[in-house]
């Protein structure tokens, strides 16, 4: 412990210490626009866009690494044409949230595995597992569904606000380790873009947000939204023993199928103006 901190009456040090993690929480702001479904909403935001941007491009480059060597990557060159189609007609309708989003380093990749998974780190880092794909029978509208729903938690920088979560959990531990003496732990960006991915869940608001921006995306690029509703009525047909919604960070079946319903009827007429949309 350095010695103005020892000369710092430890009421003091609580006292600079609470004022500090006070500053941070005040560190705030909006990271989309509204768009057709009006997501609006202060988030905490303590790591900066361009940590989480370059610790995605480490770790992205990880897990694909870790794939490859277990001969998991881009194994269906048909289906990885499939997801690399859907995601060009996505991407473009991005501008409608960010405007810088449509320039991202954009990849899409698929991993074979049974997991019922598909993720997009920040700035547009895209993986699908086989799993999700097959098991569910995906139609192209399925999986545009879900890719706006990934490619939303990027834009609207989730994973960001979780690492700033944690960050501030951080804080208070770091606040605790000197007032005790014991030395405090350091987060890189890649292991925080890699908790934000695959530890740290989305809470309910992230997951309503998406699912309403990720409507709005389908339908911007000519796929009904109401693929939406599809996705998830299929997965509460294989997922009966799910846990009930208050137990759940995710909302329950029913009350997503129910939101998802309600949004994709107000971005229908965006799909119906789409020069790709099909009947």
């Amino acid at each position: 412990m350095s010695y103005l901190i020892k000369c710092i009456p430890r009421w003091g040090l609580s006292l600079i210490v609470s004022l500090s993690i006070v500053s941070l929480i005040g560190c705030s702001g909006v990271t989309t626009q509204k768009g057709a479904v009006g997501v609006d909403r202060q988030q905490m935001l303590l790591v900066s866009e361009k940590e989480m941007t370059q610790g995605a491009i480490k770790a992205y480059q990880e897990v694909l690494a870790d794939a490859k060597q277990k001969n998991a990557l881009n194994t269906d060159p048909n289906t990885v044409k499939r997801l690399r189609t859907i995601a060009d007609r996505l991407i473009p309708q991005t501008k409608v949230y960010r405007k810088d989003a449509p320039q991202w380093q954009w990849e899409v990749n698929l991993i074979s595995s049974d997991q019922l998974n598909a993720w997009c780190m920040p700035g547009g880092k895209i993986a699908f597992y086989s799993g999700i794909i097959t098991k569910l029978s995906l139609t192209d509208g399925e999986i545009a569904a879900i890719m706006g729903h990934e490619i939303s938690h990027a834009l609207r920088e989730h994973g960001r606000e979780r690492a700033s979560q944690a960050m501030l959990g951080q804080a208070g531990l770091t606040a605790l380790s000197i007032l005790t003496g014991m030395e405090g732990l350091a987060m890189d960006a890649t292991s925080m873009v890699m908790q934000a991915t695959f530890i740290l869940p989305n809470s309910r608001t992230h997951e309503i947000e998406a699912d309403r921006m990720g409507v709005e995306l389908a339908a911007r690029g000519g796929y009904n939204p109401y693929d939406a509703v599809s996705v998830w009525q299929k997965m509460a047909k294989i997922s009966k023993d799910a846990p009930p919604e208050f137990l759940s960070t995710h909302p329950a079946h029913d009350s997503r199928i129910k939101d998802l319903t309600r949004y994709a009827k107000k971005v229908m007429p965006l799909y119906q103006k789409s020069d790709k949309a099909s009947y």
